[in-house]
């Protein structure tokens, strides 16, 4: 409605609504408008002739109980436009996964467009090729093109042994993977073909009427049919109306047994039906758990849209695990303390705490409006901190893609608050959006760190109180940024050195509640209490001698995946080596940053320069061995 005001005047004139005032005014045209608030206050209400002559209606966004009776009645038509059976697990999940993971939207509209594409997907999925077996098929195709370019330069005299061993060793296991994925294909096909032909024979029977209820009906006809007689049989007068009552009676006698001989063939065939009905439900349960075993987490053909088939298409529009990857999920959080610990060395304590927050959050227990998880790691450089979101973000949120990281030293001045939420309106940069709020729209399912949160402006550090609290924040248009799906690091160095004093530099391990009541103080200087009251604080640990082995082993991991890579080469660590690196490690504040400086400073430029040398001379190289002297490492290549 707001597109017939302003056509280039001012306000409320030159416009075509002044054409439909006369005829409101004198109420000849009765008219529906429809616009949305924004648009009417910055469009209709500024003219309030043409405000009085309607009556505003307020449309609220319906419930998730009253929008799963809208999108019932919706059903229906997506059925017979997919040609699909849409089952009642759908709509509900439709409406409450929408409204959980679509906050951008607003119901019925998201739950419409979110079963309408599970709808979709489901038909596609009974009709075309899977996407596996797609996806195989071009990785034949194009090892084929690769053999035939192979055999090309053959023809011509070019080496190619190896190349042609390994594109025949591709092919083979592609042409094994096809089959494999046909037959798992042909399989899946007949069961939802059976599937779909019973459910069709069972909807066409219907439901099967009770014989208790059918016997009843059966008798209040009958009743019906006495009691429409009775007033004939006690009617006195002359004998032409006895006749005529006989004759009556006689008519509605035959009807009566007419249509108790059409009641008795339905209830006679009901009462035959249940036999078959039983058996056609019973074979129905079989091939439905004898499909679900054959599809596991993948499957390739859906027999009917229901809350996987819609979970689905949340998880790819949102990125959220919510489907059949819930299990895998779930699986995750329980091993996430064991898996953090392998990455991130000797802060045990640290991992259990995030991985029970998870647990909680995954297990649907937590407050829903909150994020995952919200955590202040405290402690000195290079211990692991950064380390802890990577891993998190890899082992969780599927990469460190899925890691939106901001150092907060740029945030040192008050007005840089816009840099987060989006310059506001008039200044420079507006419409652009902040690079916090932008990021997480578009990967709402990430962990957040902010490096350094001790360095950035106390204003910066109150416009989180409210992403910590209700999981969301408003950026400079007036959208609603939801945090609900993310898990939020804070990393800081506040309290190193009372860490340090209290560990001994890393030579005693001091209880987490005594760091915790001396890491109060510190932490109170540089955030308010009421910030500190929306986190969790974890102290991390200074490394120990065993901390720094281990780091380094890690390090030496990575190298030797590298050479293996690189050159087909094993790296040995010959004995003495670690206990090389760790008199090295002088700088206990630099933490497992100086490890990282001595290997790249040190062993490998040395490395290096031996790999180099050998592949100029086009020597093989099968493996390297590091050792230690009193002049520092020692290479081998052999």
């Amino acid at each position: 409605a707001h597109t017939l005001i302003g056509a280039g005047g001012a306000a409320g004139t030159g416009d075509a609504a002044n054409l439909l005032k006369p005829a409101l005014a004198r109420g000849e045209l009765r008219t529906i408008a429809a616009t949305t608030w924004a648009e009417y206050k910055q469009h209709i209400e500024k003219d309030p002739a043409l405000t009085r002559r309607f009556q505003v209606v307020k449309i609220d966004e319906p419930s998730e109980v009253v929008a799963v009776l809208m999108l019932r009645g919706v059903a229906g038509v997506l059925e017979q436009h997919h040609k699909v059976q849409i089952l009642d697990e759908a709509i509900e999940a439709a409406v409450a996964l929408s409204h959980r993971y679509i906050p951008a939207r607003q119901l019925p509209d998201k739950a419409v467009s979110l079963l309408d594409t599970a709808c979709a997907r489901v038909a596609i999925s009974q009709h075309a090729t899977p996407a596996e077996v797609e996806d195989i098929l071009r990785r034949r195709q194009a090892l084929e093109v690769e053999r035939g370019i192979i055999g090309r330069e053959a023809a011509i005299g070019i080496e190619v042994a190896d190349r042609q061993v390994r594109v025949d060793a591709g092919l083979a296991e592609t042409e094994a993977a096809l089959a494999a994925a046909q037959a798992r294909w042909d399989r899946e096909k007949a069961l939802v073909a059976e599937i779909l032909d019973l459910r069709a024979r069972l909807r066409g029977e219907g439901v099967p009427l009770d014989p208790v209820g059918a016997e009843e009906a059966a008798g209040g006809e009958a009743a019906a049919a006495t009691g429409a007689d009775a007033p004939e049989k006690k009617a006195p007068g002359a004998k032409a109306p006895e006749v005529k009552a006989a004759e009556t009676k006689t008519s509605k006698t035959k009807a009566a047994k007419t249509k108790a001989a059409k009641v008795e063939a339905p209830v006679a065939e009901v009462a035959a039906s249940p036999p078959d009905s039983a058996a056609d439900l019973a074979r129905l349960r079989e091939l439905m758990a004898e499909l679900a075993a054959a599809q596991g987490e993948t499957p390739l053909i859906l027999p009917s849209v229901d809350r996987n088939a819609v979970a689905a298409v949340v998880q790819d529009w949102t990125g959220i695990p919510t489907g059949r990857m819930l299990s895998s999920q779930t699986e995750k959080a329980l091993k996430l303390a064991a898996t953090l610990a392998e990455r991130v060395v000797g802060q045990d304590h640290a991992m259990e705490m995030i991985a029970k927050r998870v647990q909680t959050s995954r297990a649907g227990l937590g407050a829903p409006e909150k994020p995952v998880g919200v955590f202040l790691l405290c402690g000195p450089s290079g211990v692991g901190k950064t380390e802890t979101a990577l891993a998190l973000a890899e082992t969780l949120y599927g990469g460190e893609q899925n890691l939106i990281s901001i150092n907060m030293s740029e945030f040192q001045e008050a007005h840089t608050v816009s840099t987060l939420k989006g310059a506001p309106p008039g200044y420079v940069g507006y419409g652009k959006g902040g690079i916090l709020t932008e990021a997480v729209r578009r990967k709402p399912y990430s962990v957040i760190l902010l490096d350094e949160v001790e360095k950035a402006h106390p204003d910066v550090h109150e416009i989180f109180f409210q992403v910590f609290d209700k999981g969301m924040m408003d950026d400079s248009e007036g959208r609603r940024i939801d945090f609900k799906n993310t898990l939020i690091l804070l990393t800081s160095n506040v309290g190193s050195e009372v860490i340090m004093d209290r560990t001994g530099n890393g030579t005693v391990r001091a209880g987490l509640d005594d760091l915790d009541t001396a890491l109060r103080g510190p932490l109170l200087k540089v955030f308010p209490a009421a910030f500190l009251g929306r986190v969790v604080t974890i102290p991390y640990y200074p490394l120990s001698d065993a901390m720094i082995e281990a780091i380094t082993r890690h390090q030496f991991a990575k190298i030797a995946r590298r050479l293996r890579a690189t050159s087909d080469a094993e790296l040995v660590i010959g004995d003495g080596v670690m206990d090389l690196v760790k008199a090295r490690c002088t700088e206990i504040e630099s933490g497992g940053r100086m490890i990282d400086a001595i290997l790249t400073n040190t062993l490998l430029p040395e490395l290096s320069r031996g790999v180099l040398n050998r592949s100029l001379e086009g020597e093989k190289m099968t493996k390297v061995t590091v050792g230690a002297s009193a002049e520092g490492f020692t290479y081998t290549f052999e």
